[in-house]
């Protein structure tokens, strides 16, 4: 991913107005970011911890999306995250639900789908699975899991922008 200002990522955003997107928080860290390692930026409101910001890149610039869940249900059961699908998660999963851009979004449409609580997809997909047999491409695997993400999380957000 390539580093974003804070200009670029508040004029990301589809799903809010213009001033929303002003008075929203920066992602902690921001000047030290990995930007190599992300395949998204995703972050939650440390104000108002149900909110979180994914920015995606796209082909047209990056594109932003507010999200939020619900206070945590605590099924018991770990759900798999629909962007990064990995199996081993150290972490919760929860219902992040977004509302759509433009007239259908102020009508009252939403998109929801399962992500990692605290937005660890980029990381997840980059950790290695044990050796399943030898000869295994370990590189091209990890490199499928990051295409997968990159695919999931843009599917996810033109879902959002429809």
């Amino acid at each position: 991913m390539l580093p974003l200002t804070d200009r670029q990522i508040r004029s990301s955003f589809l799903n809010c107005s213009r001033k929303d997107a002003a008075r929203l928080p920066l992602p902690p860290g921001l000047d030290t970011l990995d930007w190599d390692r992300l395949d998204y930026l995703g972050w939650r409101d440390p104000q108002s911890p149900r909110r979180g910001y994914a920015v995606v890149p796209t082909e047209d610039g990056p594109k932003g999306i507010v999200v939020q869940t619900a206070a945590r249900a605590g099924t018991g059961k770990q759900a798999l995250c629909a962007w990064c699908q990995d199996v081993r998660l150290p972490h919760p999963v929860v219902l992040w639900v977004a509302r759509r851009a433009g007239a259908a979004g102020r009508a009252g449409s939403t998109v929801g789908t399962l992500i990692c609580e605290d937005f660890q997809c980029s990381a997840n997909v980059r950790k290695r699975p044990p050796m399943p047999y030898k000869g295994f491409d370990m590189d091209a695997h990890v490199e499928g899991l990051i295409e997968g993400l990159r695919e999931r999380s843009r599917g996810f957000l033109a879902s959002v922008d429809r």
